[in-house]
């Protein structure tokens, strides 16, 4: 095996971290630093930096910056991810939702918004998108003006709809974009039901309640300290018998958290607010 060219160390790692939070006031120092160091150090391989270069560009670079936080974010997502997530919370979640006048819904980690028009098109067909609105979340503001507005390529929508099929989709994806070109936007009804913006985790805090708290595959990437935090945060922003969507490759572990909850489905981690 060949070792990259430029390598840093953990020391070296905090003193970025460091650096990115005085001059851009980005808090990364509880992300998991393995997951981290990886990334940074695929970005100095990438663009053949050493560690002076490295800083240098991310003080005096704005766009260089905007550039690497696309890169050490994860925006890894699509379209009714994991089906039966999608057919738990239709079975599990919207029949009680729908017993709300007003249904507000925070994605947190949305990316750029695959997630959050899954769950538009969820409500749609269930009868709810009308009295929802939806808040999707992200700290980068590239992936996020993407989710504004609503375009994916159409070969990656048409991947989509195996998801949707299995995720007790009612109707056709087809039905709710239409195509430019090789692109397609989703209709204006599940656009202007949802507001992206962009939200730290590490250090913003709540901004409205919510029925329906949604975070999968974020909190994976931090540290215990900053997962307890965030878990903290989704918990003051939920009403009373709210819920809170982890997905299945996270869990509540932390006691006093969790007994606050109910588990509604245990292998998708779906939570009800109890306390």
């Amino acid at each position: 095996m060949i070792e990259s060219e430029y390598q840093i160390s953990f020391e070296e790692l905090k003193e970025i971290l460091q650096l990115i939070e005085k001059v851009h006031g980005y808090d990364f120092n509880d992300y998991a630093e393995a997951s981290l160091k990886r990334r940074v150090t695929h970005i100095m391989n990438k663009l053949k930096l050493n560690i002076f270069d490295l800083k240098h560009r991310l003080v005096n670079d704005t766009h260089f910056f905007a550039l690497f936080l696309n890169q050490i974010t994860v925006n890894v997502t699509e379209m009714f991810r994991d089906p039966g997530f999608y057919r738990s919370v239709r079975e599990n979640v919207i029949p009680y939702l729908a017993s709300y006048p007003h249904i507000k819904i925070w994605n947190a980690g949305c990316s750029s918004g695959e997630e959050t028009y899954s769950f538009a098109i969820t409500l749609k067909e269930e009868g709810i998108l009308e009295k929802s609105f939806l808040y999707g979340t992200d700290i980068n503001s590239e992936v996020l003006d993407k989710a504004k507005e609503g375009i994916y390529e159409l070969k990656k929508i048409k991947e989509y709809s195996t998801n949707y099929l299995n995720s007790g989709g009612k109707s056709s994806l087809s039905d709710y974009y239409h195509s430019i070109y090789d692109a397609g936007i989703f209709q204006s009804e599940l656009r202007k039901k949802t507001l992206f913006s962009i939200h730290n985790l590490a250090s913003d805090s709540s901004f409205n309640e919510f029925q329906l708290v949604v975070c999968r595959n974020v909190l994976i990437y931090f540290n215990e300290h900053l997962r307890n935090r965030v878990l903290q945060l989704f918990t003051e922003s939920l009403c009373h018998l709210g819920f809170l969507c982890l997905g299945s490759k996270e869990t509540l572990r932390n006691p006093q958290l969790l007994e606050q909850y109910k588990v509604i489905d245990r292998r998708e981690n779906i939570y009800q607010k109890i306390v």
